[in-house]
């Protein structure tokens, strides 16, 4: 099912410490967080592409719409409404991911942390540099990359998990597609599943996520792994991920999971070539209009090799502290990155000349 209208928040600014964020003058309050945004851009499909108007918030209710007035008023509430905790995580500040890849084969950082010791150090390393979360994953899902089986991604990540769980108190997400794999590590001690495929890989996966009781993530991408960026094809890549993600918003609310559970990702190198992620990137806010917290997950990605000619994704962290900042600006909650300490120096900088004031910090 596509939609025939799209609204993107639009000059976004901070709120002042303090204000109510339901008398923001000139602007609204964006997911209600720290952030307001005062205009915005309307997208509309239409047989010769898709249209793009920039208004002020009062046109959109002055101006008739046709049928598509109130599909545009309910996604202005959504960018405007407040966001549950996530586990009880608040999301009134940018919270960090912090990547515990238990894998010999990870794009970035394979084999560095194979061993269930070494993976543990490291999540406990994240921790303290200020990662709010660590997402453990035992199956690399780069780009041309192989099925795991379930045997081996629970040899690696269950002990982890467990691991990390006598040790910090730190949020647990595991990054996983397989059913089993989260059942085994809710009870491991996870708190958050984060599925790639948005709980569509595994038959299995929707049953048991709602029956965990635990946070999800839903990520967009077009295909598997192995093939996903062979020739992705789109009608419009921005709105195109706005429609999966809303229908699996939609397909988790009837199987039980409730949609203040949900965070969607855009799935940034998952099916997308350079001008597909930069296009998704470009328009982040957009997808504060499905009600849910919104999570980047661009970290040393290829995209970032390809805009600065950086082969060795070790060396992309200022690329991708770059994208961090550009995504939290408009609003993103959440950031799934490699280097905590670094993006977490950055985002702190960047909160704090927001304020105006180091106040916010406290």
């Amino acid at each position: 099912m596509q939609r025939s209208i799209y609204v993107r928040p639009l000059g976004i600014y901070p709120s002042q410490i303090g204000e109510d964020p339901q008398e923001i003058w000139g602007g609204l309050p964006l997911a209600g967080g720290p952030l307001a945004f005062s205009a915005l851009e309307v997208l509309e499909r239409s047989p010769r592409g898709t249209m793009r108007r920039t208004i002020g918030l009062g046109e959109l209710f002055e101006r008739d719409w046709g049928r598509s007035t109130l599909d545009a008023a309910d996604l202005v509430e959504a960018i405007r409404s407040p966001r549950a905790r996530i586990a009880g995580l608040s999301l009134d500040r940018p919270r960090l991911m912090g990547i515990v890849n238990v894998t010999p084969d990870s794009f970035s950082d394979g084999g560095r942390h194979n061993s269930t010791e070494a993976a543990i150090a490291h999540g406990l390393s994240l921790a303290e540099e200020g990662a709010d979360i660590l997402d453990v994953g035992g199956e690399s899902t780069r780009p041309g990359s192989d099925t795991v089986s379930l045997d081996d991604e629970l040899r690696r990540v269950i002990p982890v998990i467990e691991g990390l769980r006598a040790k910090t108190d730190k949020l647990i997400s595991i990054d996983t597609r397989k059913s089993e794999v989260m059942r085994r590590a809710a009870d491991a001690g996870a708190d958050i599943l984060n599925d790639v495929s948005a709980l569509t890989h595994d038959p299995a996966a929707l049953e048991v996520a709602a029956e965990s009781g635990l946070p999800v993530m839903l990520m967009h991408a077009q295909g598997d792994p192995k093939t996903m960026n062979d020739d992705p094809q789109y009608s419009d890549v921005v709105l195109d991920v706005f429609d999966f993600l809303e229908q699996r918003i939609r397909a988790c609310i009837a199987a039980g999971i409730p949609k203040s559970r949900l965070i969607a990702d855009p799935g940034i190198g998952f099916g997308k070539h350079l001008h597909h992620n930069v296009a998704v990137l470009a328009a982040m806010s957009l997808y504060h209009g499905l009600g849910v917290p919104v999570l980047l997950g661009a970290s040393r990605k290829k995209l970032i090799g390809q805009i600065s000619n950086v082969e060795d994704p070790r060396r992309r962290v200022a690329g991708s502290i770059a994208a961090a900042l550009h995504s939290i600006s408009q609003g993103v909650q959440l950031v799934r990155v490699h280097d905590v300490a670094d993006t977490r120096q950055a985002v702190d900088v960047w909160e704090a000349a927001q304020a105006g004031s180091e106040a916010r910090l406290a």
